[in-house]
């Protein structure tokens, strides 16, 4: 537990640190004084949407591209975000197909290979669930194991319950405001969520999702392994592995604005 506990907070700080100067720079800019509109600067102005014009393209380029309720993005370019929400209109419930659908893609994305090679490696690294053993046969069986957690826990909560329960399994991202505010915020989502009606409801797809998959995994982890401790601590690394994730869906926007915009400046003569 001290090795993974410490290498969860050093993830954290990893991730989080970057959007930092983002923040911090929105936050400083001073809004601009209002300019008179005389009749030499009205060639300029109608030349405005021309330079407007390349902003869009950008944002098109690297932002989400919400399509009927979901999204393209990935965060840090690599991990399925689909599910995260950034603008700020009014936007229709979920389909239980779709639903289903945007959770197979990010269960079944090419990113999820990785990610279960790194979960069996720290358990193999930990001798946790020492029903499978040590070498190449007791690391294969870890990553059998960690692909189920996953794979379950996301069609539990993601799918299988939202549809249930009328429950939004997307993140509305809060874009604005300070860090601290909006951390808060993202850490709260994994208590509360949006029902397909709009109204606030406690995130009982998260909770009792996250639950149900850790009971299930006890069908093909270790005997040793099936008590109620193992469920517990399961259930509890899902729901802290799902509150980092929710919380790089609420910043990473403002890394990839950054990331954009220092990407421009050095292209520009």
């Amino acid at each position: 537990m001290g090795v993974g506990s410490g290498l969860f907070s050093a993830m954290v700080a990893a991730m989080l640190l970057p959007a930092l100067p983002a923040l911090a720079q929105q936050q400083a800019q001073p809004s601009a004084p209002p300019q008179q509109q005389g009749p030499q600067q009205a060639a300029p102005a109608a030349s405005q949407p021309q330079q407007a014009a390349p902003a869009k393209k950008d944002q098109d380029k690297n932002g989400p591209q919400e399509q009927n309720g979901v999204s393209n993005d990935r965060l840090f370019w690599t991990l399925p975000d689909f599910l995260t929400i950034e603008s700020e209109g009014k936007i229709p419930p979920l389909t239980t197909g779709q639903e289903f659908r945007v959770v197979t893609r990010e269960s079944f994305d090419y990113s999820t290979i990785p990610y279960v090679l790194f979960v069996a490696g720290l358990s193999q690294a930990n001798n946790s669930e020492r029903g499978y053993g040590q070498g190449w046969g007791g690391y294969g069986k870890r990553v059998a194991s960690a692909f189920g957690d996953a794979t379950i826990e996301n069609y539990m909560t993601g799918a299988i319950l939202p549809a249930l329960l009328r429950e939004d399994p997307r993140y509305y991202q809060m874009g604005k405001g300070g860090f601290w505010r909006r951390a808060g915020y993202s850490a709260s989502r994994i208590v509360v969520t949006r029902t397909d009606a709009g109204h606030t409801d406690f995130n009982y797809s998260e909770i009792a999702g996250a639950a149900v998959a850790a009971g299930v995994s006890n069908i093909y982890h270790p005997n040793t392994d099936r008590n109620v401790s193992s469920t517990l601590s399961t259930w509890g690394s899902q729901i802290a592995w799902d509150t980092f994730t929710i919380e790089m869906k609420e910043f990473w926007p403002d890394i990839r604005r950054s990331v954009s915009r220092h990407r421009n400046k050095e292209q520009t003569p």
